[in-house]
């Protein structure tokens, strides 16, 4: 049987895979994973492959993008590969190519799917799910695009929140902070001045989700700026109309001022 599985990891460590992740990996004949797409603080190899009682091969951007993913082609052509991604595996479009490429050479593939920072910061903040526009990622300055802004300027039109996924650069052990998101987005908005990203404009930064201790920290631009989040990885969201059940939960959860009660809509 030739087919290749794509399992997702979680979010934190490697205690988040399902246990169907978990049993698919120990009967594979080849086991890939990447680490470059997101970071998880508490991943243990060492552990995971006493687990799973299989070797892992890591997998990099270049493999995949470069070679086009002919190593983890080559093992699911002769046998069972599985392909470990933190968090779920399609809920970002990187590994699409992959699984495309694998069902033209007549390799089937599954998914088995793990827990996303979509749900997650859902899950951690409050908000309710069906009021999150589109998603954006914001990147390093190096890499400087005003589609971020222009995306949450879009969403807060609509009264809709926003989920701004921040750049990293694992390789180089870089991980753009929610401070030099929101400076960033601050300075399109000195251009724009479409008020979607103002010092009063609310936000919620969130740390380390998936793990036993994230940070959750809602409160207006001008005071995250300076907010200490600890380490990465990071997200941020910029919410649009709030309900009031919303808002308690921003200040039950999140540390939100009272003053947010105001904002009820």
């Amino acid at each position: 049987m030739t087919e290749l599985v794509f399992i997702g990891l979680g979010l934190n460590d490697d205690k988040g895979i399902t246990l169907k992740g978990l049993e698919e990996t120990q009967s594979a004949d080849a086991v890939f994973m990447e680490t470059y797409t997101s970071r998880m603080p508490d991943f243990n190899m060492e552990r995971f492959e006493a687990e799973c009682g299989k070797k892992v091969q890591l997998i990099t951007r270049r493999d995949l993008e470069e070679d086009s993913g002919k190593v983890v082609l080559q093992a699911a052509k002769a046998g069972k590969a599985v392909f470990l991604v933190p968090g779920d595996p399609f809920i970002a479009t990187t590994h699409v190519t992959l699984r495309i490429d694998a069902e033209k050479m007549g390799i089937k593939t599954r998914i088995v799917h793990g827990i996303s920072i979509v749900s997650a910061i859902v899950s951690l903040s409050g908000l309710h799910n069906y009021k999150f526009g589109k998603t954006v990622t914001v990147p390093f300055p190096d890499n400087f695009s005003e589609t971020p802004y222009n995306v949450i300027a879009q969403n807060r039109k609509l009264g809709l929140h926003t989920l701004c996924l921040l750049d990293l650069r694992a390789a180089e052990d870089r991980y753009l902070s929610i401070k030099d998101a929101l400076k960033q987005l601050q300075l399109v908005e000195e251009k724009k001045k479409l008020e979607a990203v103002t010092p009063v404009t609310v936000a919620v930064g969130i740390a380390r989700a998936g793990s036993s201790k994230p940070t959750l920290k809602a409160g207006f631009v001008k005071d995250l700026v300076d907010w200490n989040f600890g380490e990465p990885p990071f997200s941020l969201i910029i919410p649009g109309d709030l309900h009031f059940m919303e808002i308690d939960a921003l200040i039950a959860f999140a540390g939100a001022p009272g003053e947010f009660r105001r904002l009820a809509k």
